[in-house]
């Protein structure tokens, strides 16, 4: 089954997010900032990544820029789903290999059908 992390200060949307996507047939691993996310990337990558942008010691634009310097042939993919919609954070994020951007609220349907298309579950 494919790996998810999923770097999310808040516990109750990590739990949230988590029971969709293992519902959805994921393994679901967590970070609670982005540093503790770079370090478990860098030592087993995962399938995919779902990044908050706003969290304590590493925030999730730091965590994208880090990914890019260190793993420059990067090939899974990086959903940022904030509620920082800013032109600003836009910007940045655009300029990240394989990265998509979603809005808190996002529906989990829609999120789930994003990750399938992105990342399938075998059957």
């Amino acid at each position: 089954m494919p790996v998810i992390l999923i770097a999310e200060d808040e516990p109750h949307i990590f739990r949230v997010l988590r029971i969709a996507l293992e519902k959805a047939g994921y393994v679901v691993e967590h970070a609670v900032n982005g540093k503790e996310a770079l370090v478990k990337i860098l030592s087993c990558a995962p399938d995919a990544l779902i990044s908050d942008i706003a969290m304590p010691i590493m925030d999730g634009r730091e965590l994208c820029v880090r990914l890019e310097e260190e793993l420059p042939e990067r090939t899974f993919p990086i959903i940022i789903s904030t509620s920082k919609a800013g032109i600003e954070h836009r910007e940045w994020s655009a300029k990240i290999n394989n990265l998509t951007f979603m809005e808190k609220p996002a529906s989990l349907r829609a999120l789930v059908a994003l990750m399938h298309e992105l990342v399938p579950v075998d059957p």
